[in-house]
């Protein structure tokens, strides 16, 4: 078991909305995560992700290009989010 739980009516497009920054490089990124792994992602890790997005733009930003190491809580996440 993977810790998956489903996602209530209405979560993704939510969450795709929340991945619209204002920087293109960013809004392709977390946009990318979430259609392709969000959903197959554990629970704790898509808790992560919601938290995640509190994140100011440009330190996530930051976080993404490896020029700011990113808190313990993220730095896998932000590996799956930047590995292509």
């Amino acid at each position: 078991m993977t810790g998956q739980t489903p996602l209530p009516a209405g979560e993704l497009g939510k969450l795709r909305w929340r991945c619209r920054r204002g920087m293109k490089e960013l809004d392709i990124l977390l946009a990318r995560y979430v259609d392709e792994r969000f959903c197959n992602a554990s629970s704790l890790e898509q808790d992560a992700f919601r938290r995640l997005l509190d994140t100011q733009d440009t330190v996530l930003y930051a976080y993404c290009l490896g020029s700011e190491r990113p808190p313990r809580e993220f730095a896998s996440l932000i590996e799956r989010i930047t590995a292509r």
